[in-house]
């Protein structure tokens, strides 16, 4: 069995793993880390878990929790791990962080886009980014695994293939992307209160938003160039779920014509055809979260428009599963060598 201690347990998507991971064959979890609810019953926190989890929370002792898990979810506020991380506790344990604290190659980005003091940058090199369909190989052999934002997971995955064939020019991309509550924790917020989000849509994090340098690094990384996109999100009154819509222009071919809607389902086909988690849908659908509600699904669709030579880019996922838990426990069974679809096996929830 696989050893796994959460810190964070008690947030939403710490709540996420514990689900999942309930349902995971290989797994048993020592360790249900929450400093706020320190003591208390898990079952008490999350009554969903009731007569499932017959645990207390613990704290947050990442040292103490090295000696007992074979890996450590740590699903917390960014600086965290990076203020605890030690050479001796990744001698002892694999960690998986869900916070952005090792998703950026450049520190002064981190420090810039989240305002804080990296206090571990010597671990940025080795730590790998957990975008399982792009980087599975160099997620097998890590130490350190930094799992995506949600956001990102969208937003890259969606315009990965165009960007990486040279099919669309990613100096022209914009990332229009709208998420459910869900997404902004589980702390009281003023803006997130019921009377505040309800019948409301709103743009926030305009020009902004700190995921916008990780999707820029990672589809830098595709495009062989630096490159600086425009991502906009909104906030939707739902619980779960994100939808992206991309826009870009389409690289003409030497005759002056478009790719054809047949060529670009080819390189989704190229990239995607074999990946259990990521269903590209057929000619003139458009995802919805709807249809991956509750799983680690991401549906992405697109249409080109001949009109004015762009191509609008579509994806849809489950903000606190594929991205979040989900990818998370996904990067787990790359890590121990489970199938990679192990305690993700879930159907989306409908209605």
């Amino acid at each position: 069995m696989i050893r796994v201690g959460i810190i964070g347990a008690t947030g939403y998507a710490g709540n996420e793993l514990v689900r999942l991971l309930t349902g995971h064959r290989d797994v048993k979890i020592v360790w249900y880390g929450s400093r706020s609810y320190m003591d208390e019953s898990y079952a008490s926190v999350y009554r969903n878990m009731f007569q499932i989890v017959d645990a207390a929370c613990l704290d947050d002792n990442m040292e103490k929790l090295a000696e007992q898990a074979d890996v450590i979810f740590t699903a917390t506020p960014q600086g965290f791990l990076a203020g605890v991380l030690t050479e001796e506790i990744l001698n002892k344990t694999k960690i998986i962080d869900l916070s952005a604290d090792f998703r950026l190659k450049d520190v002064n980005v981190y420090e810039q886009w989240y305002h804080l003091e990296h206090k571990s940058p010597q671990f940025i090199a080795e730590a790998v980014y957990g975008l399982c369909e792009i980087n599975r190989e160099k997620v097998k052999g890590a130490r350190l695994v930094a799992n995506p934002g949600c956001y990102t997971t969208c937003s890259i995955l969606t315009a990965y293939p165009l960007v990486k064939e040279g099919l669309i020019d990613p100096s022209t991309l914009i990332i229009d992307a709208k998420s459910g509550t869900s997404g902004a924790g589980r702390g009281a917020k003023l803006p997130n209160l019921f009377c505040e989000v309800n019948e409301n849509i709103k743009a926030y994090g305009v020009a902004e938003h700190r995921h916008t340098p990780e999707i820029e690094e990672q589809l830098g990384y595709a495009a062989g160039k630096e490159i600086t996109v425009n991502f906009t999100p909104h906030l939707v009154p739902m619980n779960r779920g994100i939808l992206v819509t991309e826009y870009a222009s389409l690289v003409g071919k030497p005759d002056g014509s478009l790719p054809s809607h047949e060529e670009i389902a080819s390189v989704y086909e190229k990239y995607y055809g074999e990946e259990r988690f990521i269903r590209v849908l057929p000619a003139k659908q458009c995802p919805e979260t709807k249809w991956v509600e509750g799983s680690n699904y991401v549906d992405i669709g697109f249409r080109i428009d001949e009109r004015t030579g762009r191509i609008i880019l579509m994806g849809a996922l489950d903000n606190l599963v594929k991205g979040a838990a989900g990818q998370a426990v996904q990067n787990m069974n790359l890590l121990f060598g489970c199938a990679e679809e192990e305690g993700l096996r879930l159907v989306p929830l409908f209605p």
